[in-house]
This record gives C-alpha cells, structure tokens and sequence, in this order.
C-alpha cells in the first residue's frame, strides 16, 4: 500500500495554475505614454540564467488557456496576494489588472474582486492609491482605476514586487467570473510602465531577470474545444513534434512619436503580412500607410479576440472573388454563402497559411441560414498602421511562439508552426452545417434585404515619426544579454540562423493515472483513474476561504491528502 501510494504521489508531482462578431479588442497606444516609456529608463537586470539549450522542463513551465463560455476570451489563473483570480490573457497589451471592490459599474457585478480591506502583507501603495491608471481598447472600453504592487505568481513564476491595476470603474464586459486582464506585450505599449518608475511588465520582467529558461512564451489555441495551453520558456513538445518546422518571422520595429527619440523600438507583436490567397486568387495586400514598413502590411497577433480584421481595400477585394458574398452592415461585417468550399491562405514571408471555410465562416444568420457571417471583418484606418489583426479565427490553426528578443543578440520574433496538413481540404456543406448545428453557432441576426455601400473613411494622420528608419535591432529593455541566441544572431548588421532544435521544450504532465491494484485473491487488476482536481477560491484571502471552484485538471501538485483518500478508497474496492 504504502508503495502504491509513493508511486502516485510520483504521477501528482505537476503543477496548477490556479459567436456573435465581437469588436477587435486591442490597446490604443497614446502619445504619451509611449513618449514617457521611451524617455523612463528601466530597472537593471543581474540575475543569470541557466540557459540550458537541452533542457527539457517538468510541467511547472505550463498551464491551461480556457476557453471561456462567450468564444471569444481565453483565461488563465494567477494569484496575486496569495488571492486568485482569472484573467483573460491578452497579447495586443501589456498590463495586468483586476477589477477591486470599490468598482461600482454594472459590468463588476458578481465578479471576484481584489478586497482592499486586505491587508496582504506583500500589497505597495504607490502615492497612496492616487497614481490614476486610465486604459482604453479599440472597440471604445475603458477600465480606470490605481496603480499598486503585490506579489503576483502566475503558476511557479513569481515578481515579488509587480505592478498592476486596481479597478474601480469598467465597462469591459467579463464572464465566467473572469475579473480582468493579462497583458503578454512589450513594455513600450504599457501604461503602467509609463505611469510608475520601474514598472516593468510580468512577462518582460521575467525575461529581463532570467527567470526563464528562454524568453518566449507559446500558446496553442482549441476553437471547438475548452482549452488550450500557455507556455513560459519552452515550446509545448505535445504540440510541436519537429521544431525545426517552425517559421521565424522578426517582429516589425516601430518609430518613436513626435521628436523625442530618433530611435524605432518594439511595441506590438506584429509582422509583416505579404498577401492573401482566396481559392486560386493572390492579392497582394495595400498598406494604408505605404510610407510605413517598408511599403509592407503589419498584422496584429492578438489572442485576446476570436476574428480576423483587415481594412476596407484589402477585404472588399477578397471577397470579390466569392459568389453571394455582401457587406451586410456598417461595421464592415461580410455574409457569404454558407456552401463556400473556397480556402484562405495567409502569407508571412515564405510561409503559406491556409484556413478552411470551417475556420474563417463565423455561423449562419438566423434570419437567413443559407447565409454566414464570416472573417475577416472590414476596419476603418488606424493610426498606427496595423491593418491587420489575427485573432483565434487563425491562431486556432497554428501554434504560436512568441520570442522575446535578446538585448544587442536576437531580435523579437514570432514562430509560427501549422497544426493540419497543408493538404486538408474543406468539410462538405452537410458537414459543416451539422459543426454549425452541433456548436450552436447561429448568429441571431437579420440581414438587410438591401445592398449595404461601402462607406467613405477618412484616413488619419501616421501616428509616428515616419522620417526615423523602423530597422530597430534587439534594444536595451529586451531579454537580459546573458542568454545566448538559439533562433537568430544578430551581429554588425548580419542575420545568422542557428539550430532552434535546442529550444527548451515542456511536457504537460497527463490527467489520468493507470494503477495495478491486487486484490485479497492475488489477481492484479488495471484500473484508469483521474487524478484529483484541485479546487481554489477566487477573489477571496485564504483565510475567508469558503466556498470552492473546480479548476481544469490539467496538471496537479501537492493534493496529498485527496491522493491518499483516493488511494483508500481504490483499496477498499479491491480489497
């Protein structure tokens, strides 16, 4: 028995972390605080890093990306003050907030809250509480409230000292008792970073200070699934069989506002897109800001929005070649027939990218089920001049490496790795209205029984410096230098390729525990069995802890007592 249980125990040592068409929801990067981010110099960094280019990690280097009930946020679990929330994870920003208790708008009802009457021991006050923190995004939320520090822990990493925003006013709408946000950008988009000295962001911190085993993070996306999966460090080897596989796009620089700066730095992630191919038409893609990039279109890889959106001249286009195809509304929402079978495929630098009708069509209308609503959605101009922004729509079909950069060695890039064959082909039209049926994705919506005019936008002004070169190389503020390049080398101007095989991988550990078990007679019997679920509460200290929510059981760590009950009772059975 007591072998049985150690062998168990062994299987438990993981760890827990913890369709309508939605508007894009991206970070509007001001003048200001990026001015105030290039001007603010950041905290050093001297911690080393192990660095091990054959490192394979345990699964304290992963965790669960949920696929929230409204399809379009995936959320993870951290803690902050020993207190834990979900957060929706976001790539398109760079901050971290929770909602507080003292948010009064409607949308924060019935969300576990941040309690300001707790006196967590590792909670800063920053002039106190009155350094105000206002956020915007692209769809017209907003989330204001204060700046503080706590101890924020996202499975084993930890930033003793982290800056992040408290809430008091949103009209972001959450479900599934998600209270905020978690932003995976650079620190130049960050808002707190321009508010607080030394306020890096969680996951730059962790890059600045070695803490990881190489600063990248990766996400695999599940669309018709519950999750998905967040790597820090590592590349998930579940997911990925061949590394060598990976595409490496570098992340495009971009110039500085106004005159303070005569330097191009980093503050999406996005690179450049070539073109789209429709069936067997090519359109080469027309930036809106031609002066910019190189004459290039800049996409956005946002996981924090379930769509594809492109502007007006690159989408009306596309969508010429498709019989049946309209503008339905004034928001730049296309229908299609739904017995489409033609494929999309998306271009970054040599690599080819093909979504099928089951990955780009949104769902029948229910005013008219012959027709669907589909990506990409049209968008008017925006003054930075990312065109386009990839949500899950196309990240779905790919996993996803999001590689820091090295500062003065690696440039920030984006690995890119498909995860069907190149040779898949659409499902039938009974097919993939029965997925539409079984998903319950019938959009409730009536379309208009006129045609829909393109409307008249006017283009804004480039928000940058367009006369300061964007040939950015890895800056100060990226990864701290001891890590040695494993993707690319960047010396006097010269791009070296080197073997990405030695990437560092993480394996999560499995949720099913097979164990032999004799029973009185002597046989041996095999026997499945779950591992026990870990169960936290959200939004509340530990010690008014009352009340559970069950977690997926991705991975386990530390639940000795629910082991061995389990264990007894496995030998009770077979007793």
């Amino acid at each position: 028995m007591l072998s049985l249980l150690l062998f168990f125990l062994a299987v438990l040592d993981v760890a827990v972390a913890g369709q309508a068409h939605p508007s894009a929801r991206r970070f509007v990067p001001s003048p200001r605080h990026i001015v105030s981010r290039q001007t603010a110099e950041n905290g050093t960094t001297t911690n080393s890093t192990t660095n091990n280019p054959n490192i394979t990690l345990t699964s304290d280097g992963i965790y669960p990306l949920v696929l929230a009930s409204d399809k379009q946020t995936f959320y993870s679990v951290i803690s902050i003050g020993n207190i834990s929330f979900r957060v929706a994870m976001d790539t398109a920003s760079s901050d971290i907030w929770v909602v507080s208790s003292a948010c009064s708008t409607a949308q924060c009802n019935n969300l576990p809250k941040y309690p300001l009457t707790y006196a967590s021991p590792s909670f800063v006050s920053i002039n106190q509480n009155a350094t105000i923190l206002n956020v915007s995004f692209a769809d017209t939320t907003y989330a204001s409230g204060f700046v503080a520090e706590e101890a924020i822990n996202l499975g084993s990493f930890i930033v003793p000292q982290q800056a992040f925003g408290l809430i008091n006013s949103t009209n972001v709408s959450f479900v599934d008792q998600v209270s905020g946000l978690f932003g995976l950008g650079f620190p130049r988009l960050s808002t707190v970073d321009g508010l607080v000295a030394n306020a890096t962001p969680f996951f730059a911190k962790l890059a600045q200070q070695g803490q990881l085993d190489y600063p990248l993070f990766g996400v695999n996306l599940e669309r018709n699934g519950s999750s998905g999966s967040l790597s820090l460090g590592a590349v998930d080897s579940t997911v990925v069989n061949n590394v060598s596989l990976i595409e490496w796009i570098e992340v495009t620089p971009f110039e500085p506002i106004g005159i303070k700066s005569n330097m191009s730095s980093y503050l999406q992630w996005a690179i450049p897109i070539t073109n789209i191919t429709v069936g067997n038409q090519t359109y080469a893609l027309q930036p809106t800001y031609p002066q910019a990039n190189s004459d290039h279109s800049v996409a956005l890889f946002d996981i924090g929005t379930s769509g594809i959106f492109g502007p007006y001249q690159d989408v009306e286009r596309l969508f010429s070649v498709v019989d049946g195809s309209r503008l339905v509304d004034s928001t730049g929402q296309w229908a299609i027939p739904c017995d489409t079978n033609l494929t999309m495929t998306i271009t970054f630098s040599a690599g080819n990218y093909t979504l099928l009708p089951s990955d780009y069509i949104i769902g029948p209308t229910s005013g008219e089920p012959v027709l669907c609503l589909t990506w990409p959605k049209a968008s008017p101009p925006s003054p930075d001049g990312i065109d386009w922004q990839l949500g899950s729509a196309f990240l779905q079909t790919v996993y996803t490496v999001f590689s820091y950069g090295i500062a003065d060695k690696e440039p920030p890039l984006i690995g890119l790795y498909p995860l069907r064959p190149a040779t898949a082909v659409p499902l039938s039209p009974s097919s993939l209205s029965a997925l539409f049926s079984s998903l319950s994705l019938a959009v409730p919506t009536t379309l208009p029984n006129y045609i829909v005019p393109t409307p008249t936008l006017t283009t804004p002004p480039y928000m940058f410096n367009s006369s300061v070169p964007t040939s950015a190389l890895a800056v100060s503020y990226l990864a701290t230098s001891t890590y040695a390049p494993l993707i690319e080398n960047v010396s006097d101007g010269v791009t070296e390729k080197l073997n990405v095989t030695t990437l560092p991988e993480v394996t999560p550990t499995p949720t099913l525990a097979t164990l032999l078990v004799t029973d009185g007679n002597g046989a041996v019997h095999t026997t499945v069995s779950p591992l026990p679920v870990s169960t936290i509460v959200l939004g509340q200290p530990p010690r008014l802890n009352s009340a559970s929510v069950i977690l997926m059981p991705y991975s386990v760590k530390g639940v000795v007592v629910t082991a061995f009950t389990c264990l007894l009772t496995l030998y009770g059975i077979f007793r």
